[in-house]
């Protein structure tokens, strides 16, 4: 596989990762879909993922994870179970389009590009909801569920169909947060 090719299937993976940081079964679903429509090669390990109970289970699995979320309590216990769920799936989002190099390389970049991505967005979303459930009693967290969605479905499909673009603009908005994050920190140290 020419080099071009590969990093685009690593920016491919780090797009999906971040995806599984808002929702863990949307990139799976998505994935799922553009594999059996021939747009996205898998590993061969991972080509399972394109049969049809794979896509069943996938879509069942979504349907079932976004609707929970929609659940006052039960969207804050999520999130605790979701943290080491999403960084695990980012790896192995990551692992099965991340394809032609020698398992060590290819696992070594899915552990890191998959799980840094995963675990960061993650991170971000559990911050959110928190503030959220203080802010507004968790009145609020049903529009933070929806946006957290529509991010995992946006940022998966721009990650299959243009994964540069999608690589680029995940970095810039991690760039965004952690900066509003440290300007929010100084503030509260400046009180």
């Amino acid at each position: 596989m020419p080099l071009s090719e590969t990093i685009v299937s690593i920016l491919l993976g780090a797009g999906l990762a971040a995806a599984c940081g808002f929702r863990v079964f949307v990139p799976f679903l998505v994935l799922s879909i553009a594999a059996r429509a021939g747009h996205v090669p898998l590993s061969s390990d991972f080509e399972w993922m394109a049969t049809t109970p794979a896509l069943i289970a996938f879509a069942s699995a979504t349907v079932l994870e976004v609707g929970a979320y929609y659940i006052p309590w039960l969207d804050n216990v999520l999130d605790t179970v979701a943290t080491p769920v999403a960084v695990l799936a980012g790896v192995v989002v990551a692992a099965a389009v991340v394809t032609d190099l020698s398992p060590v390389l290819r696992w070594g970049v899915a552990i890191i590009a998959g799980a840094g991505m995963a675990g960061t967005v993650q991170g971000a979303t559990v911050l959110t909801r928190l503030k959220s459930s203080v802010a507004t009693g968790g009145v609020a967290n049903p529009v933070v569920s929806t946006g957290e969605t529509a991010g995992s479905v946006a940022t998966a499909v721009l990650a299959v169909l243009i994964p540069v673009i999608a690589f680029l603009i995940i970095v810039g908005m991690l760039a965004l947060l952690f900066r509003v994050a440290r300007r929010i920190a100084r503030a509260r140290l400046d009180r």
